[in-house]
C-alpha cells in the first residue's frame, strides 16, 4: 500500500506521443474553451447589449440591465431564494447523509453494502420523476396521501399537505437528491479511516457516541468539508423541481426565473443576461471559497499502519437497519409505486369515478409519435454520451498526467472552472453562441444551423460529465505503472496502438463506470439543454417536464414517461455495474504485469 501511494506519475518524452504536441494542445484548448468557456463571456457581452431586439440589428451597449439587476425585486429575489432552498437542503441533509454514513462504514449494521448499493440507485432515479410522483401523493386536492387523510378523519375537510410550497420544495429535493449523492461520497471515506484512534479513545473509557464525536468526525473533517465544497458548487444547478412546484405560486429561482424570461412573448432576453450575470457573479465568489475552504488543514486516515474496525451496536443493530431500509424505500420504491399506479388510473387522485383503473393512457403514450421521438432523442444523446465521454475524458486524463506538455495547467482550469458554470447558465451561452450575429451587428450567424438539433444536443451532454470522468480518470493513470506502456514501445508499438491496446483493457472498470455515469446524466438533463431542444429534439425528461406542468396536468402521461426514464437509468446502470464488477475480476487476474507483456500488443 505505501509503495502505490508513493507512485509517481510516469512521464514520457513527448517523441513518443503524437507530433506536434503544442499544436494539437492548442486545438483542444481552443475547442473547449469555445465551447465551455467563451459561451459564458457572450452571456457576460450581452448584458451590456440594450437593444429591444438583442438578436436583430445593430447592438446598443449601455449599463440598463445591470441597473435592472440591482433594481428589479424579482430578479433578486430569484437568486435569494436559490441560496435559501440550497441553505435548507444542506441543513437537513448533511447531518443525516453523515450519520447513515458513519453507520454503513463504522458499525455492524447488517447488509452495509447492499443498503449502501441501494443508495445508489436512489442517486441514479432522475428528479423529475421523483417530483411528479410525489405531486401525485401531495397535491393539496387530488394527492394520494392527503385523500387518505381526509378519509380516516372526516373531520378534516382540505388536505394537510401542499407539495406546491417552500416546504414542499424542499421535501422534493430531500426524496430527489439530498441523500443520496452525499451518502454515496462520505460512505467510502469513512471505510478508509484507521481505527487505532477510535480503539484508544475506547479503551480511555469513552462511549461510541462520544468517540464518533470527539475522534470520528473531527478524522473525518476533511472529507467532510469535500464532500460541503464539491455541493457549494451545486448551488445554482437545480431547476425541475421548482419549475414544478415553485412556479404555480410564484416562487421563482435564478435557473427558473430565466427560462420564464427567455420564454415570453417577447423574450426578455436583457432582463435574462442582467440575472444571468448576477448568478455568474455569486459563481465567482463560491469558487475561491471552496478553494480557501479545500486548501485549509489536511487529515490524513489511512497510514502504513492502516487498521479497519467496526463498531458493534448490539440491540441498536436492528433498528438502525430498519431506519435506513425505510429511507431507501421512500427513497427508491415508494416513488416508482406511486408512479405505476398513477399511470394506470383514468383520473390520478380520483377514486369515485367509473372506471378507477384504465390503460387508456399507456395506449396514448405508446402510439404518441411525440413520445416515439422523445425516447429516440434521448437514446441517442445518453448513449452518444456514454460511448464518446469516456474517450474524451480519458484522452484528456492522459495528457494532464503523462506528458509533460505545456497547457496542461490550462486546460485543468478549463475542466474546473466550467465545472461551476449552471446547466441553464450554460445553456443559455450557448443559445447565445447558436443565434448571435458575428460579428455583432453583421447578420451573419455561422452556428445557427445548430440550433434546435441533435448535434448542439449531444456537444452539451458529452461535456456535462468532463469533471467527474477527468478526474476519476487522472487518479488511475496515477495509480497505473509505466512498465507495460514501455514494454509496448520497445515492441514498437505506436501510441495508438499502445493507448488502445494496454490502457484501455488496463481502466476499462472505471470506463464502465464513466460510461454508465455519463448514460444516466445525459439521460436526466433538462437545464442544460431546455433552452436549445425544440419540438423535435425533446427528451423523455423535458416531454415529461412538459406534462407534469399546471398548463397540461397531464400527470398519467407524465408518469409513464417517468417509468420508462427510470427503467433505462436504473436498468442499465444495475446491468454496467455487474458487468463491471466482472470484468474487474478478470482485469485484476488477465493484466497485471505478471501475466501481460508487451508481445499481447
Amino acid at each position: 500500500m505505501a509503495e502505490l501511494a508513493t507512485t509517481a506519475a510516469p512521464e514520457f518524452d513527448v517523441s513518443v506521443l503524437p507530433r506536434k504536441s503544442t499544436a494539437f494542445m492548442a486545438i483542444i484548448i481552443l475547442a473547449l474553451g469555445f465551447c465551455l468557456i467563451y459561451p459564458v463571456f457572450l452571456i457576460l457581452l450581452q448584458s451590456f447589449n440594450t437593444a429591444s431586439e438583442i438578436l436583430i440589428g445593430t447592438p446598443k451597449w449601455g449599463l440598463e440591465n445591470w441597473r435592472a439587476a440591482f433594481t428589479e425585486p424579482r430578479l433578486l429575489a430569484a437568486i435569494a431564494n436559490t441560496v435559501v432552498i440550497w441553505g435548507l437542503v444542506m441543513l437537513v441533509s448533511f447531518p443525516a447523509a453523515t450519520l447513515i454514513a458513519w453507520t454503513l462504514a463504522r458499525t455492524n449494521v447488517p447488509f452495509s453494502h447492499g443498503l449502501e448499493f441501494m443508495f445508489w440507485v436512489s442517486y441514479m432515479i432522475p428528479g423529475i420523476s421523483v417530483t411528479i410522483a410525489w405531486i401525485m401523493l401531495l397535491d393539496p386536492q387530488l394527492g394520494f396521501i392527503n385523500i387518505g387523510v381526509q378519509k380516516l378523519f372526516p373531520s378534516i375537510k382540505e388536505g394537510p399537505f401542499n407539495i406546491f410550497s417552500i416546504s414542499g420544495i424542499l421535501w422534493a429535493h430531500l426524496m430527489a437528491n439530498g441523500f443520496a449523492l452525499k451518502i454515496m461520497l462520505l460512505t467510502p471515506a469513512f471505510r478508509n479511516m484507521d481505527a487505532s484512534m477510535e480503539e484508544a479513545a475506547r479503551v480511555s473509557g469513552a462511549s461510541d457516541l462520544r468517540t464518533m464525536l470527539r475522534v470520528t468526525l473531527p478524522l473525518m473533517a476533511s472529507p467532510m468539508v469535500l464532500v460541503f465544497a464539491l455541493q457549494l458548487l451545486r448551488i445554482f444547478q437545480s431547476f425541475e423541481i421548482e419549475q414544478l412546484l415553485g412556479v404555480p405560486f410564484g416562487f421563482f429561482v435564478y435557473s427558473t426565473m430565466i427560462f420564464d424570461l427567455v420564454r415570453k412573448e417577447p423574450p426578455l432576453y436583457g432582463q435574462a443576461t442582467a440575472l444571468a450575470s448576477l448568478t455568474l457573479i455569486v459563481v465567482a465568489l463560491i469558487i475561491p471559497m471552496q478553494r480557501w475552504i479545500l486548501g485549509r488543514r489536511q487529515y490524513t486516515t489511512i497510514t502504513g499502519g492502516f487498521k479497519p474496525g467496526l463498531i458493534k451496536l448490539g440491540k441498536w443493530r436492528w433498528p438502525l437497519f430498519g431506519v435506513i431500509t425505510a429511507l431507501i424505500l421512500v427513497l427508491t420504491l415508494f416513488p416508482a409505486v406511486v408512479l405505476v399506479l398513477g399511470s394506470f388510473m383514468t383520473r390520478s387522485g380520483f377514486f369515485n369515478i367509473h372506471p378507477v383503473f384504465t390503460l387508456a393512457h399507456w395506449r396514448l403514450v405508446l402510439t404518441d409519435n411525440v413520445f416515439v421521438d422523445a425516447l429516440k432523442t434521448t437514446l441517442i444523446l445518453a448513449s452518444t454520451s456514454a460511448l464518446v465521454g469516456p474517450l474524451l475524458f480519458s484522452i484528456l486524463a492522459y495528457i494532464m498526467v503523462q506528458t509533460r506538455w505545456a497547457g496542461r495547467a490550462a486546460l485543468d482550469y478549463i475542466i474546473w472552472g466550467s465545472a461551476a458554470i449552471p446547466g441553464m447558465l450554460s445553456g443559455l451561452g450557448l443559445l447565445w453562441l447558436f443565434l448571435s450575429d458575428f460579428p455583432p451587428g453583421s447578420g451573419f450567424r455561422p452556428l445557427q444551423f445548430l440550433y434546435g438539433t441533435i448535434y448542439a444536443l449531444v456537444l452539451v451532454v458529452i461535456l456535462q460529465g468532463k469533471t467527474t470522468g477527468t478526474n476519476i480518470f487522472k487518479g488511475m493513470f496515477l495509480q497505473v505503472g509505466k512498465e507495460m506502456e514501455e514494454q509496448a514501445r520497445i515492441s514498437g508499438a505506436g501510441w495508438l496502438r499502445t493507448y488502445f491496446r494496454i490502457w484501455v483493457p488496463l481502466l476499462m472498470p472505471t470506463w464502465i463506470l464513466i460510461a454508465t455515469h455519463s448514460f444516466v446524466i445525459a439521460a436526466n438533463t433538462t437545464s442544460s439543454i431546455i433552452l436549445l431542444a425544440d419540438r423535435g429534439t425533446r427528451t423523455l425528461s423535458i416531454l415529461a417536464l412538459e406534462f407534469a406542468s399546471p398548463e397540461i396536468a397531464m400527470l398519467e402521461e407524465a408518469s409513464i414517461i417517468s417509468i420508462f426514464l427510470i427503467v433505462l437509468t436504473v436498468g442499465l446502470a444495475s446491468v454496467a455495474r455487474a458487468f463491471g464488477l466482472r470484468l474487474a475480476v478478470q482485469h485484476e487476474h488477465r493484466l497485471r504485469p505478471g501475466h501481460m507483456s508487451a508481445d499481447t500488443v
